[in-house]
């Protein structure tokens, strides 16, 4: 074997250990994403005070640590104004769920670095998808910071974390996770796929409104908006509430940060419109004759944005109990992955001539 041939080898190898770092690190994320929702759901979020980052991975180990965080626990608002008289057994399953929350953040964060200074040191990665995971690398530890932002927001004057704060925290988990699906994708170096311009326009914008509904669950749940007008298809009593009942804080743009009504309005006002958006998306592949692959994956989306949208109908209506508002949020990240692999596909260029396997030897386009 020539050297050439063995340093093309080398570095096709070097690439396929990249996307499988990259996959576990996607899977990751998935992880602390569901955590950190039942963490919501179990209202278990401002159960640690302290921000700690390196010593606050090794929990409590005595009964003097537990006491020592339980009775930081109990200086904050929500201990005295919801928790009141709670068990060190009970608070013990709140801490669990926060602390595993926040290992599974540094554990990221550890399983990202390390083997990306090993894929430098190796000159595995090829220039502009060097900058893009140094990007990603300071996203994360921006996350970090912004956790702690959030749920020091709720240990004074507040018995929950600040909506705002928490859809921060939220949407830049999923642009993270975003990015590296993106990421991935690339580095398969398949072509983009040949499609009308309708098509394309459409399976943006899908992609661009499950980023805004995203966002809009967020302060559903920073709001717990979904525990309140647990009725379907009707909310507050009509199918679209009135103007007074929608528009009552000033100035009237507070509504969709403050008004739970109203984000909660808004909230499924979105579904329907992505549910409609993916039927009609579907049908447009299907007559305007795309490619199979298209017309495959634009009924998958079809099929899990109405079944999501059926899942978040039966969590509203039982007042979201943690298994069903849990499977509301991976069915969500379900679709935001279809969509984000369609979207990639989608990219407008059509095929060049430049072999996929040289492509993802030289890096190009990653």
């Amino acid at each position: 074997m020539t050297t050439l041939a063995m340093d093309t080898q080398n570095k096709a190898t070097g690439m396929r250990s990249v996307r499988a770092w990259l996959i576990v690190v996607a899977a990751l994320i998935v992880c602390t994403l569901m955590v950190g929702g039942a963490t919501r759901l179990t209202e278990s979020g401002l159960s640690i005070v302290e921000w700690k980052p390196v010593t606050g991975t090794i929990p409590p180990l005595t009964d003097a640590e537990w006491t020592r965080q339980f009775e930081a626990y109990k200086t904050i608002p929500q201990y005295r104004e919801m928790n009141r008289g709670m068990s060190l057994s009970e608070f013990k399953t709140i801490f669990w769920w926060e602390w595993g929350h926040r290992l599974l953040g540094r554990l990221i964060g550890a399983v990202f670095l390390l083997p990306f200074l090993w894929f430098l040191w190796r000159g595995v990665l090829p220039g502009p998808l060097k900058r893009k995971l140094w990007v990603i690398f300071a996203l994360g530890g921006l996350q970090g910071a912004v956790g702690w932002w959030m749920v020091s927001s709720g240990l004074t004057e507040r018995v929950s974390v600040s909506q705002y704060r928490l859809a921060v925290h939220f949407m830049l988990a999923v642009f993270i996770f975003s990015a590296i699906v993106w990421t991935l994708r690339r580095l398969q170096g398949a072509v983009p796929l040949a499609a009308p311009a309708r098509v394309r326009i459409t399976g943006r914008v899908l992609l661009a409104l499950i980023f805004l509904q995203f966002y809009f669950g967020a302060l559903v749940a920073g709001l717990r908006a979904g525990r309140v007008f647990n009725t379907w298809p009707q909310i507050d009593g009509a199918f679209i509430p009135t103007a007074a009942r929608l528009f009552f804080e000033q100035p009237w743009w507070r509504n969709f940060f403050d008004n739970t009504l109203t984000v909660q309005f808004t909230h499924r006002m979105i579904a329907y419109t992505l549910v409609v958006l993916a039927i009609l998306h579907a049908i447009d592949a299907i007559r305007s004759k795309a490619s199979p692959a298209i017309v495959s994956r634009a009924l998958w989306i079809m099929t899990a944005m109405i079944f999501q949208a059926a899942v978040g109908v039966l969590t509203l209506l039982n007042q979201v109990p943690i298994d069903l508002g849990l499977a509301h949020q991976a069915i969500a990240i379900f679709v935001l992955t279809l969509a984000l692999f369609h979207a990639e596909r989608l990219g407008g260029a059509l095929p060049n001539r430049t072999p996929a396997k040289l492509r993802l030897v030289t890096g190009e386009g990653g």
